[in-house]
């Protein structure tokens, strides 16, 4: 009866169950297998990695001053100039023409300047003395005259000839008075003849000027980005030609998700590269932030100076930056993935203790390339339970894989 096939089946059945429940309790009393991850103190820096693109703090449009016909463009576009590199030259034998006109109608008037004081001065003194010498004649006679009257040895026609001839002669030097007058420096001919030399340089500056507008030139060193004419094309005033990237501090521009607009501060260094030449590394600093946030983006646009843009710098090259937003020196750290409810207003983390798993509050700090600072909770060295994801609070653990 004991030996029956029967019993001896049932008598297996009840062992493996003895055997399977021992080992089950044992692993319920062993726990889940877990690993864990070291709080661990270093300098840390937290940081902030964008992407953007270049640009530069102004563009310059290039156009033309005057209607004409473009006769050479001796730059192309992407070319960096210098300040006054000729960029476009117009045909410019009227303008020419009209300079050598306006030069010689100044050679005229200064001649016409020097005829008057070297000529016209000259005589209008020899004049005056001339008149004088007649003047002072015919006072001489006029004065005799009234003398030889007086005595009744000339008549009275006699008399008033004389008088009409002094007067005659006064009239005559008052005339070549006036007109040695007008001759000097504070005279009405030379000042008419200083005006009309005035008059015929501002003429000539102004088609020298107008001359000058035929070759454009770059106003600023800098980079040509854009080019929309050729040699043929008749230009006109208004009509952007050219647009010139100048020389100088670049600026970075990025989109900030408005989450961390907290983060973000005035000053902030960065370090930037751009993404055609990622392995070279160059600074910048934080000097704008957008008082608005883009309602159909949800971000904040940030604007960072170079003052050293490598030369490979390009306008509207991708960039990617990170921001330095703070710094600890030897901050207790750990991985961020073993904190529990970071986002929220209680984080936690899991200690085992005596095999069983403890939840653990902690007040953590700054957060950055998969890191985390933990203010308060947990000393250096403490072990938190990283894996596997899933064990609670309260459930049995025990390390191991």
């Amino acid at each position: 009866m004991l030996s029956s096939p029967k019993f001896r089946w049932r008598l297996a059945v009840i062992g493996l169950a003895v055997v399977v429940g021992g080992v089950l309790g044992v692993r319920w009393w062993r726990g889940t297998p877990v690993s864990t991850e070291h709080a661990v103190r270093r300098d840390f820096v937290q940081t902030l990695v964008a992407s953007g693109r270049v640009e530069n703090p102004h563009r310059v449009d290039i156009g033309a001053q005057i209607t004409g016909t473009v006769r050479r463009v001796p730059v192309r576009e992407g070319q960096a100039v210098r300040a006054g590199d000729v960029l476009i030259e117009l045909v410019d034998l009227e303008l020419r023409s009209a300079e050598l006109q306006a030069d010689i109608a100044v050679a005229q008037a200064h001649a016409r300047l020097r005829q008057l004081t070297e000529v016209q001065r000259p005589m209008a003194e020899q004049s005056q003395r001339q008149a004088q010498v007649n003047l002072d004649n015919a006072r001489a006679i006029q004065g005799r005259n009234e003398d030889l009257f007086a005595r009744q040895f000339i008549g009275e026609a006699a008399l008033q000839e004389s008088r009409r001839a002094a007067d005659f002669a006064e009239a005559q030097w008052l005339s070549a008075q006036k007109q040695w007058d007008s001759t000097g420096a504070s005279g009405s001919d030379y000042a008419m003849a200083q005006t009309a030399v005035a008059q015929a340089q501002a003429s000539a500056q102004a088609a020298h000027a107008r001359a000058a507008y035929a070759t454009i030139r770059a106003p600023a060193a800098g980079l040509l980005i854009g080019r929309s004419v050729e040699a043929g094309d008749v230009v006109q005033p208004g009509k952007v030609l050219m647009t010139l990237s100048p020389q100088g501090d670049a600026q970075l521009v990025l989109s900030i998700d408005e989450k961390n607009l907290r983060l973000i501060a005035l000053g902030q260094q960065a370090l930037a590269s751009a993404d055609a030449y990622p392995q070279q590394k160059f600074p910048a600093e934080v000097a704008y932030i957008n008082p608005g946030v883009n309602p159909q983006t949800g971000a904040v646009e940030v604007k960072l100076n170079v003052a050293r843009a490598p030369a490979t710098l390009r306008q509207d090259m991708t960039v990617s930056v990170d921001i330095e937003l703070a710094r600890r020196d030897q901050a207790l750290l750990l991985p961020l993935a073993v904190v529990h409810d970071i986002e929220r207003a209680a984080p936690w983390v899991l200690q085992s203790a005596q095999g069983i798993a403890v939840k653990v509050p902690v007040r953590i700090g700054l957060r950055s390339g998969g890191w985390v600072e933990v203010l308060q909770g947990l000393g250096e060295g403490a072990a938190v339970i990283a894996a596997p994801p899933g064990v609670a609070p309260g459930a049995r653990v025990h390390p191991g894989p």
